[in-house]
């Protein structure tokens, strides 16, 4: 496995270098003690001070800001530790080809310039779990997983039971619907009327057809619904013997995706486009988006505009079935100079109670930590205001029963994005169905030519 890890990191790299070479890779950079300012005193004694035989730089890979922010908010750097955060964006595999080429070059480089901690998500984490790239953070110190889901630590573990990093966030994602246009279309916009009138697909389907006839959309794009249809299929998208296989799952979000469509129940565009944003403004007449804590916290950013926005119209149910959409996994790279402060980021990050409820409170998180969700869900006073005061924690306690962490591999990412890219050119009349799925096998193989397709 290692080997062959070696070679797939060596492969991406080869292929992603020319393609990522007009990347901006400049690191941003923290230094102690200005990030540290919202927190009154280090927990424990890995914060006081970096060992002298430690490093002073700590470099973190990643593909946005978001646990950029967290870090900066809620973790005590020692001090004399710069922190380095080496940004690429994920679209098209190009973070991960950024983090593969540092990773294969990580034993010839200085210490300072070593990564340290990476970050990843469940569409590629095993990829990473099951390398010589990460390291056994139980041996750095962190043993404490009494209080995380148990997906969470399966995720990030190797075929031989090591944990390799922690999630600071568990991510049951939920149907996430404007009250008010729920209102008009359905004639309430109480979360337990709405889940009763949304609990099954034929059940949304046909909605869709009562939101198209006043005036709005049921998704902003063909692909809102795909993590929901994928995340329950029973086959991973290549199986044990290398072949492509798109399950009964996959292939009924195709058959909604180009009905959508025809029937105008839907835009069609990239979910990440700013046609599909444009939704979540107040003037906009798309009902049901879906998604996880961290969607609305770091996606809807339109929709909490102080201007054009329209906070306090949303609400949260679980939708037509239960499902996951990804998380962010922080991983300790195999090298690092900064062992200590390495597994107390992590252990933070689990553990800290106060830096959990904060995550609730101010950043609309779900948290790793089931203790701190359970408090804030039995608590009658907590409610999400961008929620109209709804308890979002006490419903994603309930959603988060029905997580599996299955059927992944390594290929998830680029495959999702580019299945729906394809099928998109169809939904859109483009293409013709045969056409759209030889262009999207064309790329599977020019990206992967080591998995078998039609």
């Amino acid at each position: 496995m290692k080997k062959l890890m070696a070679l797939l990191l060596a492969v991406v790299m080869v292929l992603g270098m020319c393609a990522c070479a007009a990347s901006d890779n400049t690191p941003a950079t923290t230094q102690a003690p200005a990030a540290t300012e919202k927190k009154e005193e280090p927990k424990t004694e890995a914060t006081e001070a970096a060992p002298a035989e430690e490093g002073k730089v700590f470099n973190i890979y990643a593909w946005n800001e978001e646990f950029k922010g967290f870090f900066e908010k809620y973790y005590t750097v020692p001090e004399g530790v710069t922190v380095n955060w080496i940004i690429n964006p994920s679209d098209g595999g190009v973070y991960q080809d950024k983090l593969d080429e540092a990773l294969l070059n990580q034993a010839n480089v200085a210490d300072d310039e070593k990564i340290d901690m990476f970050l990843a998500e469940a569409d590629y984490i095993l990829k990473y779990v099951d390398s010589e790239y990460t390291q056994d953070i139980t041996a750095l110190g962190v043993t404490d997983f009494s209080n995380t889901y148990t997906y969470t630590v399966q995720a990030a573990s190797d075929a031989s039971g090591v944990v390799k990093g922690v999630s600071f966030q568990c991510c049951p994602s939920a149907l996430i619907y404007r009250r008010s246009i729920a209102k008009d279309v359905l004639g309430t916009d109480d979360p337990a009327e709405v889940q009763a009138l949304l609990d099954s697909w034929d059940k949304f389907n046909a909605v869709a057809a009562d939101a198209k006839a006043k005036g709005y959309y049921m998704t902003s794009s063909e692909a809102e619904t795909f993590r929901v249809f994928s995340n329950n299929g029973e086959t991973p998208l290549v199986d044990g013997a290398g072949n492509l296989t798109l399950n009964d799952a996959i292939k009924a979000w195709q058959t909604q995706a180009k009905t959508f469509s025809d029937n105008g129940y839907t835009l069609t565009c990239d979910i990440w486009s700013d046609e599909c944003t444009a939704q979540m403004f107040a003037d906009g007449k798309t009902m049901c988006y879906f998604g996880p804590a961290w969607y609305f916290n770091f996606c809807m950013g339109n929709a909490q505009d102080p201007d054009k926005g329209c906070y306090g119209d949303w609400a949260i149910c679980e939708g037509p079935q239960a499902h996951f959409w990804g998380g962010t996994w922080l991983l300790a790279a195999t090298g690092s100079d900064n062992p200590t402060m390495l597994a107390d980021i992590m252990d933070t990050f689990i553990n800290d109670e106060e830096v959990c409820s904060n995550l609730i409170q101010n950043e609309s998180q779900f948290t790793n930590n089931q203790a701190v969700n359970a408090k804030f869900a039995a608590d009658p006073e907590y409610g999400n205001a961008f929620l109209g005061g709804q308890n979002d924690v006490a419903v994603f306690v309930e959603l988060a029963k029905n997580i599996k962490f299955e059927n992944k591999t390594i290929y998830d990412q680029l495959l999702t994005e580019g299945l729906q890219g394809y099928w998109r050119e169809y939904c859109d009349g483009a293409v013709t169905e045969e056409e759209a799925m030889s262009n999207y096998y064309k790329y599977i193989n020019e990206k992967y030519p080591e998995i078998v397709t039609p």
